[in-house]
């Protein structure tokens, strides 16, 4: 197809993640060009994360993988087409648009369907397998329950991972949901008796009803609509909807009419090397039957994808292992399954610790003599499995009992990870390459920094404890164990010089540095600790010496913009506003000549404002009644809100009182990074509660409270932390939320990168903040109290103080009423050139401050 001096044509059919992961590692690789790559996707969407798929159900959650990988010349991705048809004589394919394709290679990464069984009333099932399946099945949900006044009744079959899935995901969406499985527990496939059953407790508690050893037969339906579900031992279950999730079937048509090998029962046959009967054809993923059989997870897939990667430019790379452990999260419920899981070993010992009333069991196989590892089981509390998993076919250095946590037992500490390990199943990293990463360069001395250096971590994220914990083992042996140093000045970690500040009731910079520090303080210290101060003591933060510890922003109570100029944002509690006070923006705008810019999050910001200007305008508004947004400080920012039930006919609570009540509570809170808010009045989450560092989204009996969301550099979707609460709850829960990542949190540390860094992630702040594991909860709800009750806004204590007005000055002789003079022009947020006229008078514009013009002729 190509000569000798042009790229290699390669297409891949499927757009999955098997197929970004193939992408994305020829596009890494393949510094020399020598490969054309074509993706051909069916689905309109961009490779996605398959893993994260029921965070979907709320929020609408992006699940795109690394969209980047697109954009150069030497990857195209085609998307909504969908091949039908693999000429091998020809060296083709064809997609259903009629475009054809010639290729050198192709790769089958078509993944697998979710089946239905031939019953009575198929045609009215739904499946659970792709982002448009999980889309419309949200959308029906929600159809439902405002056509039928109620919240539906659904029916999920499979009780296996997808089941429990899609069943959680229906109990979010606020439907009755249950689940019928054929097994005698849930998820037979990868569990034992006892740990099926003690996961079947826990998804009972969350009330979703289970059916098990039993199968659909038939689906009943009247006029086009599910009316129930005829079960095989003669029971009728009501439902609205019924989904099926009983299995994958693996999407080898295309290959085996083309006339290559497929195995009996589905999948194209590959050797270790990924490759098919047809040299030029290979397989990977879940389409993939490999060592007798297809795998339907992450880590074997992507594995299988490197290794044609490797092959395609010239390596040996070849798949010798299936890792089929899985660590999951289901309805909130910890599962976690490894190795011989089923103790189906000669002579294996099985080790247990079960606890059925909590739900909790562990299981750790090992060998006849109780020192290899070969396996284990963990349901409720899969914390072992970090570091179990690693040590997989290995002797342990602790009795096996020691690793079963749930029993209170502690492992004696004594095992370190071999450098051949598996540290990250996902992308297939060992704990040597993470700990060459660390010896080897300065750059990868933190988490996220390795996580980029390595790709551990980047995926599940369920290896990221184990990382950070080689990170710091490794430091340690180099004599560079993790510093929590704030800077070079003070040895404290900020946690720890907040708390000692709170303990002695410091109130100023002198007497922090003269206690804790050395030296005189720099950039770094320096508004850390004035953040401190402020988030203690609730004072005007620019009184007693604190000015001069703050950034520029925060010292003029604005935002300065690349010009030198300012912006002024007034706060607009959950984007509510009268015409009357639009008409004070527009007033203030036009008599200043500001540009005006509505925000992301539901502002009006107004740009262009000199330095001296900022009393002028402020006055105006504060007479207004608006207060400082803090769109320039370490606080609350904003909390964006659709319009609830007050408009919407979907809205089942009133998300704009809630915000505004959120954001008159938190306004003026400081905080190591800023934090937004987010209220969504139903599951449509207009509000995009969930990027947001506190969401809550609107359910028929009440809130769902979701934390630790962000956008920025390293975007991160909010987990839910409680669901169901009444407004009292919420507030007290966002109260000890907020007041404890306060006080815990590095400098400048967003929500979510504070809960990955925590011993126990969402876990620990679910102890902490719902179940006041710490005994802190009174201690922080008072702290959010005394914030309540003692703030003021900034720019009103300003305006009333003619000391504090005096910052305001362009330079120390300025008249008193310069601040009343209008900028000259601003044009999209930029001050334009002065002209004639306006140099003529003595004055143009400069970096914020008026400068006199000499004209020729002045003396």
């Amino acid at each position: 197809m190509t000569d000798s001096t042009s790229p290699r044509q390669v297409v891949v059919i499927g757009a999955g993640p098997a197929a970004h992961r193939l992408a994305s590692t020829i596009h890494r690789r393949d510094t020399e060009g020598s490969i054309r790559l074509t993706v051909i996707g069916e689905e309109e969407h961009l490779p996605y994360d398959r893993v994260a798929l029921s965070t979907r159900f709320i929020g609408g959650a992006d699940l795109a993988l690394d969209p980047t990988i697109w954009d150069g010349d030497a990857i195209a991705l085609l998307r909504g087409e969908r091949v039908i048809a693999l000429d091998r004589t020809a060296r083709t394919v064809t997609t259903d648009t009629g475009r054809s394709l010639g290729y050198d290679e192709v790769v089958f990464a078509t993944g697998s369907r979710a089946p239905i069984p031939d019953i009575a009333g198929a045609e009215h099932a739904r499946v659970y397998r792709t982002i448009s399946d999980v889309d419309d099945l949200a959308a029906e949900v929600r159809l439902l329950a405002v056509a039928l006044g109620r919240p539906p009744r659904t029916v999920v079959a499979g009780g296996g991972l997808l089941g429990l899935e899609a069943a959680g995901g229906l109990a979010e969406l606020g439907a009755e949901s249950s689940i019928v499985h054929s097994g005698k527990w849930l998820m037979s496939a990868q569990l034992d008796e006892g740990a099926g059953t003690s996961l079947g407790r826990l998804i009972g508690a969350r009330g979703i009803t289970m059916h098990l050893g039993v199968r659909p037969q038939a689906i009943r339906a009247t006029r086009g609509a599910v009316t129930g579900v005829e079960l095989t031992d003669g029971r009728v279950l009501d439902a609205d909807l019924i989904v099926f999730a009983i299995g994958i079937a693996a999407r080898d048509e295309v290959a085996a009419a083309a006339g290559i090998a497929v195995a009996p029962r589905g999948g194209i046959v590959v050797d270790e090397a990924c490759r098919s009967s047809d040299p030029r054809v290979w397989a990977v993923g879940e389409v993939a039957h490999v060592h007798g059989r297809c795998v339907g997870l992450v880590a074997p897939a992507n594995a299988m994808a490197e290794v044609v990667a490797d092959r395609l430019l010239g390596g040996d790379a070849a798949f010798t292992t299936i890792d089929d452990a899985t660590k999951l999260k289901l309805a909130g419920v910890e599962v976690a399954s490894f190795g011989d899981a089923f103790a189906r070993a000669d002579s294996a010992l099985e080790v247990v610790y079960a606890d059925p009333a909590r739900g909790l069991y562990q299981k750790v196989v090992v060998s006849d003599d109780a020192r290899t590892l070969l396996g284990g089981v963990f349901v409720g509390d899969a914390s072992p499995y970090l570091s179990l998993r690693p040590l997989l076919g290995r002797e342990l250095g602790s009795e096996p009992a020691a690793y079963l946590s749930a029993s209170g037992a502690q492992p004696s500490g004594a095992d370190e990870l071999p450098d051949d390990a598996l540290l990250c199943a996902c992308n297939n990293v060992c704990v040597g390459a993470v700990r060459a990463a660390i010896t080897g360069s300065e750059e990868c001395h933190t988490v996220p920094a390795l996580k980029a250096c390595t790709r551990a971590g980047t995926q599940c994220g369920s290896c990221v404890p184990l990382l950070k914990k080689t990170l710091e083992q490794e430091l340690a042996k180099a004599g560079l164990s993790v510093s929590r140093a704030l800077c070079e000045h003070f040895a404290q970690s900020r946690q720890e010089l907040f708390e000692s500040i709170r303990v002695l009731g410091i109130t100023s910079w002198d007497e922090v540095l003269s206690r804790f520090g050395t030296g005189r303080g720099c950039d770094i210290c320096k508004p850390a600790v004035a953040s401190i101060l402020a988030s203690q003591h609730g004072s005007y933060i620019l009184d007693d010496g604190r000015g001069a510890l703050q950034d520029t922003n925060d010292r003029a109570l604005a935002n300065m913009q690349r010009d030198g100029s300012y912006s002024v944002v007034p706060r607009i509690p959950g984007g509510e506003i009268t015409p009357e006070k639009l008409a004070v923006i527009a007033r203030v705008a036009s008599d200043f000549g500001l540009y005006t810019k509505i925000t992301g999050g539901q502002r009006i910001d107004l740009f262009g404002a000199r330095l001296d200007q900022l009393p002028a305008i402020w006055e105006q508004l504060v007479e207004a009644g608006f207060e400082s947004g803090h769109a320039y400080g370490k606080s609350l920012r904003t909390v964006k809100s659709c319009v609830g039930s007050t408009w919407c006919r979907f809205g089942v609570q009133d998300s704009v009182g809630m915000a505004i009540l959120l954001e008159l509570r938190y306004r003026g809170l400081r905080a190591p990074h800023k934090i937004k808010l987010g209220v969504s009045g139903c599951a449509r989450e207009c509000a995009e509660a969930r990027g947001k560092d506190v969401g809550i989204i609107a359910t028929d009996a009440g809130w769902n409270l979701y934390v630790g969301g962000n956008g920025g550099f390293q975007p991160s979707h909010a987990q839910l932390l409680a669901g169901d609460l009444d407004d009292d709850t919420l507030i007290r829960y966002i109260d000890r939320y907020l007041m404890y990542y306060i006080r815990t949190a590095d400098r400048l540390q967003r929500t979510a990168r504070w809960m990955e860094e925590l011993e126990g992630g969402l876990d620990h702040v679910r102890e902490v903040v719902v179940e006041d594991s710490l005994g802190l909860a009174t201690e922080l709800e008072a702290a959010m109290a005394a914030h309540v009750d003692t703030y003021e806004d900034e720019w009103a204590a300003t305006l009333r103080d003619p000391e504090r007005l005096k910052r305001f000055r362009s330079f120390i002789n300025a008249p008193a009423d310069a601040a009343t003079v209008a900028p000259r022009v601003a044009e999209r947020g930029q001050q334009r050139p002065a002209t004639a006229s306006e140099l003529a008078d003595g004055r143009v514009l400069l970096a914020g401050a008026q400068l006199p013009v000499r004209r020729s002729g002045d003396e």
